[in-house]
């Protein structure tokens, strides 16, 4: 009997998964292959095959012959917690964690099936990394998260969650553990978010657009803090996400030793040299600009001092993204999702090939680049014997035209398929 039991559960480990490809994009190669088969068995890529591979025994077949098949997408940069609305300010007085918990479940189901298996989740309340752990349990649907816990920011900085609030109020401390100032408070609060369980490292490097705050584009951190940061953060295995929209606070940010820099709008000439320098990469969030320059000509969408910053600065992120790309700075895909609307995060691409970036660069900048960053290129980013696999596919072919990352048909995360 025990014998029977062990042949079912080898047969039943061994079946496999054939998904025929028409286009298959690996993110390997700089050009698409035609009449593919990857073979998919549990979690794992086990092969990659020319020809459509013909199926025996319990082998199940899904056909893509008409699809372009590439490897799950990876957002660089969201917030799953919230989503931009009208007077959306007011949530963070209004929402208490199990209200933030929800909505964070729906946007996080949201953004997997627009194809995003993967997403760096930069700075929320601490549900983001509930949210990742219920993800990894299995007990909500999502895309795997690799999260910065809460934001490090400096007193009264882009990040401070106590900025706008009035003095008859006060917040518990957790909330106030990411607000540092010197070195040594820099450091501790690299280990708090150690001890929290985060993934990576997020700083607010300058003033930002959403913060109820005058000064969109000054730094708020010296050299010194960020070094210190970048150094703990070493020593805890983590890598460093920098905010930074204002010139100086960029450079600072990039001669601390970030890894990347978030938005980078006033970025200048002598910045780009020092990100070429030190191999920074880019995370422009070109569409949370353009949202925010379009809702701030709205009445009422945002606090009154966020609009001239909104109306400044978001139109200018495109053409700094196409200066930074045409002068060699290394580029990685984010969104800033949360910012805009969750699920439109393949707007992305659109804007970055009308920046001048070729489709195949822009799909690699969400694939092969975000997993070199995070560290897991072993496991994901490409389409290869051995990685998870994190597979999608769309109605026509992004190289020929870029929209139709917009139209995912298929999505499997993990070797389950979700759509």
């Amino acid at each position: 009997m025990l014998a029977g039991i062990c042949f079912l559960a080898t047969a039943a480990f061994a079946q496999k998964t054939l998904i025929h490809c028409g286009t298959l994009i690996d993110a390997v190669k700089n050009e698409a292959q035609t009449q593919m088969t990857i073979v998919v068995e549990g979690k794992k890529i086990t092969a990659i095959q020319k020809g459509f591979s013909t199926p025996t025994g319990t082998d199940k077949v899904i056909d893509l012959k008409t699809q372009t098949v590439m490897p799950g997408l990876v957002d660089m940069h969201v917030h799953l917690e919230n989503e931009t609305s009208k007077g959306g300010e007011m949530k963070r007085y209004q929402q208490n964690q199990a209200d933030i918990a929800f909505d964070a479940a729906k946007y996080a189901k949201t953004t997997l099936l627009a194809g995003f298996t993967s997403v760096r989740d930069l700075g929320g309340s601490g549900v983001n990394l509930a949210l990742r752990n219920a993800i990894n349990k299995g007990t909500v649907i999502g895309p795997r998260i690799f999260t910065s816990g809460r934001t490090i920011a400096t007193t009264g900085g882009h990040g401070d969650p106590s900025n706008g609030l009035s003095d008859k109020y006060t917040l518990d401390g957790q909330y106030l553990t990411g607000v540092v100032n010197g070195v040594d408070e820099c450091r501790q609060a690299v280990r708090q978010r150690y001890k929290e369980g985060s993934d990576c490292i997020k700083i607010t490097a300058t003033g930002g657009v959403l913060s109820i705050a005058k000064n969109g584009k000054a730094p708020q951190f010296t050299e010194e803090e960020i070094r210190a940061i970048v150094e703990t953060a070493k020593d805890y295995g983590f890598h460093v996400a920098a905010h930074a929209h204002g010139a100086e606070g960029i450079k600072r940010a990039v001669r601390g030793g970030v890894t990347t820099i978030e938005h980078g709008t006033f970025l200048d000439d002598e910045g780009i040299e020092l990100m070429k320098k030190y191999g920074t990469y880019l995370v422009a969030t070109i569409i949370a600009g353009k949202t925010v320059a379009d809702s701030a000509k709205i009445p009422g969408y945002y606090h009154p001092l966020v609009v001239p910053k909104a109306l400044e600065t978001g139109p200018l992120v495109q053409a700094t993204f196409a200066k930074a790309y045409k002068a060699g700075v290394k580029i990685a895909f984010g969104t800033d999702s949360g910012v805009s609307v969750h699920g439109n995060n393949a707007y992305e691409f659109q804007y970055m090939v009308e920046a001048g970036m070729p489709a195949m660069e822009a799909i690699k900048a969400a694939t092969i680049t975000p997993a070199l960053i995070i560290g897991n290129q072993k496991e994901l980013g490409t389409l290869e014997a051995g990685k998870i696999a994190d597979i999608i596919a769309t109605d026509g072919n992004p190289l020929q035209d870029i929209k139709v990352m917009r139209k995912v048909s298929f999505v499997m995360k993990d070797g389950v398929i979700y759509k």
